[in-house]
């Protein structure tokens, strides 16, 4: 109860939160690390600003995300609520302490608890003493604590009795299962004993002093082979020299062991070489080896007392003496036809040696060859080929090839090429093949049994390369077998079976046959089958035999070729080829069809208002006004530079009236314009003459296009105007005029014609659908003095645009030229 008392006095002294808390509250013990199986009891302490609404009542509690039934709670106080957990089995959980209140739940503090077991006593402890450097020890540590778990080395003297002394000559911490003291914490002493202790939360355990003296434990540095070579004149020997680490404890003999082995062989050997400690070099000589064979060699060192050797030094490589070949080249021919001219060619060709182990690096063949009855005629050639054409004449020939290497030449293969009008008598009297589940058997059977070598030679029928084919001598037997990989199915091929007299090559015995083949049985009525399944390109021979019980006949063989591409191939080629062509076709057709529906809804016209119907302009006031040169027909775009605005003709004081005013007061002062109007049937054409309307309107109308639709801005310029007013002051300063003019409607009715009352609505004109969608009129009111008063050329602005009032002026594009009638 005291200590409990205690433990409460300081939660509640606790006024600092640790790290774990969520909500202003503190939980403890924090962290706790348990034995695994045994109770945990955790206390967790409100803040003050909890109190009075809520209290340690409140208080639930979760491990992990479960929720801990309320009788395993503890009211201790308001603020103070334990838990207690029996039989802890995790290695590692959380619990948490939550506050709950009106129905919900908050997180206020959480603790990491982790438990395991005390740790079990180390044992196996070892060793190893690298002199003057480096003294390491392992052990082992029994179960996993799952616990932070400490150990301590310790190194103790030991008397020559085995009594350990109390006092421990040095230590390290470690929190491994291996421990290392580093020079110049490396004295060398034989009376010393390794203890190793152990400790957790839960407890310690320490094992024995252990004793080691340090010659027993000593390890080297593996040594540095200085030379692995051969001796001049000394077949099947290396010589191998070494050269012992510095850093070894002083008078101890050493062993040392050199390990080596050849490239064609997975074992090695042993030897095993005595040092003192004095010497700093060893050596020895390697006997027994293969010539002209290359050997790996390494080494490796160890105190005579000691037990630990050193690893292995880095292999280093040599090749024994080379010797001559003992033994020839497997050598054959073929001899082709005689020319015209009395010389033949003779292809050799020879395979590589293979005794075993190899005499050594073969530099090249020496090829030799005289006639017959002249030796004293004798040629030598050299290839590092294993193959040569030689050029004959008719006479008989003695050819020999043999391989060479540093230390000679290899015996000598001898072939006799006969001359060319010799006639050798056939001494095999049959051959015949036959085949079983994995080989190719060729047995036949000879005149002369004192015949004892023969060759077989075989090679595919359609070969034309001498090089090509396939030989292989065969001693005391008639018989020859051979894997059947060594063969294509389905493919003929040439067997000859050649007799051999010493050098000489009697008269070859020669059959035709396959590894594989198939005939189809039918019956007697059938007269023509198709074969299958048959590969494309290929040559095949087919053959056709009768056959009844007395026995069978068998036709002429056939030899024919399959084509590249069957009728499958034809059709997998062509059918899409067709397929994309047809449908290109289609698509052509369809844009022929529909082309201009096609133009219409993605290339769609749009109509240029100048060139309408509905009127026609006049060329030379189009050429010369700013607007028409602004807008080109073809290209459709409009000059900006050119935009300008009507300039006053009248005074300064009089323009917030009427833009227009009417010319009745100044027709002294203008040029009398005729005017006439035309019946053209269905339309209504006024026709000015160009040259008086240009006196009467400015070159510099001013305009306003927008970006937005021009269809329905316009006004038609057929529309009836009330009045025709002055717009432009003349050169001389006299304002024209113009005089009402008037046209026949489709009633055939006269009536005057005048431009439309600015302050009435505007009407549609669907011949002007592609004109501006809204109008933008220019006010003067802005304009400076400046502007005011200069010429005529600089642009002014006009007044604002008002919707009904009279005597306000605007232009648009389709009304800026006059139409006229022709």
């Amino acid at each position: 109860m005291f200590i409990c008392a205690i433990l409460m006095f300081i939660l509640l002294c606790s006024s600092i939160a640790d790290e774990n808390s969520v909500g202003g509250a503190d939980i403890f013990p924090s962290a706790p690390e348990i034995e695994r199986g045994s109770t945990l009891r955790l206390f967790c302490v409100l803040g003050k600003h909890y109190t009075p609404h809520r209290n340690a009542s409140h208080i639930i509690w979760k491990l992990n995300h479960e929720l801990i039934t309320e009788e395993n709670y503890n009211i201790v106080n308001e603020t103070v609520s334990s838990v207690t957990i029996r039989n802890f089995t995790y290695s590692k959980a959380h619990v948490k302490c939550f506050i709950k209140y009106l129905g919900e739940e908050q997180l206020l503090v959480h603790t990491e608890v982790k438990s395991g077991f005390p740790p079990d006593t180390p044992g196996n402890i070892s060793c190893i003493y690298y002199f003057d450097v480096e003294l390491t020890c392992t052990w082992t540590s029994g179960r996993e604590t799952n616990l932070r778990t400490n150990y301590t080395l310790y190194r103790k003297l030991m008397t020559e009795g085995g009594v350990t002394l109390p006092s421990t000559v040095g230590f390290c911490e470690s929190k491994m299962e291996s421990c290392s003291f580093y020079y110049p914490d490396t004295p060398y002493s034989s009376s010393f004993c390794f203890q190793v202790k152990a400790e957790n939360v839960l407890g310690e355990a320490s094992s024995g002093c252990v004793p080691m003296p340090m010659e027993k434990i000593e390890k080297f540095e593996p040594p540095e082979i200085l030379s692995v070579k051969k001796i001049t004149g000394i077949k099947q020997l290396l010589t191998v020299t070494w050269k012992m680490p510095e850093k070894i404890i002083p008078s101890q003999d050493l062993i040392c062991q050199v390990q080596y082995r050849n490239l064609y062989s997975n074992s090695s050997e042993f030897i095993t070489v005595l040092l003192n400690s004095v010497e700093k070099i060893g050596s020895c000589n390697l006997t027994g080896l293969w010539d002209s064979t290359e050997y790996s060699v390494a080494i490796r060192c160890m105190s005579a007392v000691s037990i630990f050797w050193s690893e292995w030094s880095r292999g280093k490589r040599a090749s024994t003496e080379e010797k001559a070949p003992l033994e020839k080249v497997d050598l054959w021919r073929v001899i082709e036809p005689s020319h015209p001219a009395g010389s033949r060619s003779v292809h050799l060709m020879w395979k590589p040696l293979n005794s075993f182990p190899p005499s050594g690096r073969i530099l090249g063949y020496k090829i030799q060859y005289f006639p017959e009855t002249n030796a004293a005629l004798i040629k030598t050639n050299i290839s590092t080929d294993k193959k040569m054409i030689l050029l004959l004449n008719e006479e008989a020939y003695i050819i020999s090839v043999a391989a060479y290497n540093s230390a000679g030449n290899s015996p000598e293969a001898i072939l006799r090429i006969p001359s060319t009008d010799e006639r050798s008598s056939q001494i095999i009297e049959t051959v015949r093949t036959f085949m079983t589940s994995e080989e190719v058997v060729v047995k036949w059977v000879a005149f002369e049994p004192e015949v004892t070598e023969y060759v077989v030679e075989w090679y595919e029928e359609l070969e034309t390369d001498p090089f090509g084919r396939s030989w292989q001598y065969v001693s005391n037997s008639t018989n020859w077998r051979t894997n059947k990989k060594n063969f294509k199915p389905f493919v003929c091929y040439n067997i000859s079976v050649y007799p051999l007299y010493g050098n000489e090559v009697a008269a070859p015995y020669s059959i035709q046959t396959y590894i594989q083949q198939k005939n189809e049985t039918v019956n007697s009525d059938v007269l023509q089958y198709r074969l299958k399944s048959l590969q494309a390109n290929t040559q095949y021979t087919v053959y056709i035999m009768a056959s009844n019980e007395a026995g069978g006949t068998s036709g002429e063989p056939k030899t024919f070729k399959t084509l590249k591409f069957n009728q499958e191939d034809v059709i997998f080629i062509a059918l899409p080829v067709g397929l994309s062509m047809m449908v290109l076709l289609g698509l052509w057709i369809t844009y022929i069809l529909k082309k201009h529906a096609f133009k219409k809804a993605c290339w769609p016209d749009i109509p240029n208002p100048a060139e309408s119907i509905a009127v026609e302009w006049p060329l030379d006031a189009s050429m010369n006004n700013s607007f028409l040169k602004g807008v080109t027909t073809e290209a459709k775009t409009i000059d900006f530079e050119d935009i300008s605005v009507l300039e006053h003709c009248f005074p300064e004081d009089s323009q917030e009236g009427s833009l227009l005013m009417n010319c009745e007061n100044h027709v002294s002062a203008c040029t009398d314009i005729n005017t006439k109007g035309m019946v053209n049937r269905d339309k209504k054409i006024l026709y000015n003459k160009e040259n008086e309307v240009a006196k009467c309107f400015s070159p510099s109308m001013p305009y306003v296009i927008t970006d937005q639709d021009i269809r329905s801005q316009m006004h038609s310029a057929l529309i009836p105007v009330k009045e025709i007013q002055c717009i432009e002051k003349l050169e001389g300063g006299v304002c024209g005029s113009t005089q009402q003019t008037s046209i026949k409607n489709e009633e055939n009715d006269h009536e005057v014609l005048k431009l439309e009352d600015f302050s009435e609505k505007p009407l549609f004109n669907p011949y002007l659908k592609n004109s501006v969608k809204t109008r933008e009129f220019l006010s003067s009111d802005n304009l400076s003095e400046h502007s005011k008063n200069e010429p005529k050329s600089q642009t002014t602005v006009l007044p604002p645009f008002h919707q009904n009032v009279a005597g306000q002026s605007y232009v648009t594009v389709d009304v800026f030229g006059l139409a006229t009638a022709h």
